[in-house]
């Protein structure tokens, strides 16, 4: 469907349509109908599983965008206008993910699979944490490392059960939650684009940290971690260091790099 012709699905031409600048791995725009509602509109092979995936946010209380519509590749949000991040907001949204993490599951995964682009994830439901963490997140990146790479990531998906712990609690993850998918209103914040599964909530945390760290404020209102957090950190954060260099090619090479050695393979 052409984006011009979701006023259709409201019974409302469309006034304008605007790329958004982020869409990555996905078509993103900013749609205004001519009875002035605007809306985010995606289009993507897997829009209907994040469809599911902020819904299941929302009924945990999580800030997320409404979900207006979807059917086949199309996913229509509620608009947020996001006016950057302000140590308000950085408390709203330390609040808001330590709501999300309360929500428990009874296992480790998702009941789909999801992907990042071109890139599949497997998220088959496990009842070992370090099991899920090698096989489902750390295993499928091996074919297409090169081999001094492969060699350091297998070591590490063989030693896990010395490094993670077995059964944390299974909380609701956004899963990619990095500070470009978190949008900051008045007082306010959401989470966008999420990847959602079950899992160590330190995955969140870790993602987070990953290209900078959240202020004072974000860590006063989530409320406290275990010291040993940091010790988990990068065998955490090697996961979307894996994708991106995947997806993004070899200049994200050292920052895998980065992640073995601090976690001392």
């Amino acid at each position: 469907m052409r984006l011009e012709r979701v006023g259709d699905q409201f019974g409302v031409k469309v006034a304008s349509v605007q790329p958004v600048h982020g869409g990555d791995l996905s078509e993103v725009a900013r749609v205004e109908l001519e009875n002035g509602r605007i809306m985010a509109v995606k289009r993507g092979p897997v829009v209907d599983v994040e469809a599911r995936m902020l819904k299941a946010m929302a009924l945990a209380g999580a800030p997320v965008p409404e979900v207006l519509h979807q059917v086949d590749d199309l996913l229509c949000l509620e608009w947020l206008e996001d006016i950057g991040p302000s140590e308000e907001g950085w408390r709203k949204l330390g609040e808001g993910l330590r709501g999300l993490h309360g929500t428990g599951g009874a296992d480790y995964g998702w009941p789909e699979d999801y992907a990042f682009g071109p890139l599949p994830l497997r998220n088959s439901p496990r009842d070992d944490w370090c099991e899920f963490w090698a096989e489902a997140r750390l295993r499928p990146f091996l074919p297409d490392l090169p081999a001094d790479l492969a060699s350091r990531v297998e070591r590490l998906a063989d030693t896990l059960t010395e490094r993670l712990p077995a059964q944390p609690e299974a909380a609701l993850l956004h899963g990619d939650l990095w500070t470009g998918n978190a949008l900051f209103g008045r007082a306010k914040a959401w989470m966008i684009d999420p990847a959602c599964y079950h899992g160590h909530a330190e995955v969140d945390l870790a993602m987070l940290e990953l290209f900078g760290n959240p202020p004072a404020a974000f860590w006063q209102s989530y409320g406290e971690t275990d010291p040993q957090r940091e010790d988990r950190r990068p065998v955490y954060q090697l996961f979307p260091a894996l994708v991106h260099l995947r997806l993004f090619g070899d200049g994200y090479r050292g920052m895998v790099t980065r992640m073995l050695d601090a976690a001392g393979v």
